[in-house]
């Protein structure tokens, strides 16, 4: 999911450089939501191994 929030975001430069600002104002609204997403759900998979004490792969 990290990936989509980059590549929305590198759209988005390309689409500013290029004088799209519809597009690049949009790529943008979307690689911070995916970002948001990303970060809620790494905090939710953290607490629950944390929870869980479980103990790193080897």
């Amino acid at each position: 999911m990290l990936n989509w929030a980059i590549s929305f975001l590198v759209l988005a430069l390309i689409a500013a450089l290029l004088g799209f600002g519809g597009v690049a104002a949009v790529s943008v609204e979307i690689a911070q939501i995916l970002f948001v997403v990303f970060i809620a759900l790494f905090i939710v998979a953290s607490l629950v191994h944390v929870l869980r004490g479980g103990n790193p792969p080897a």
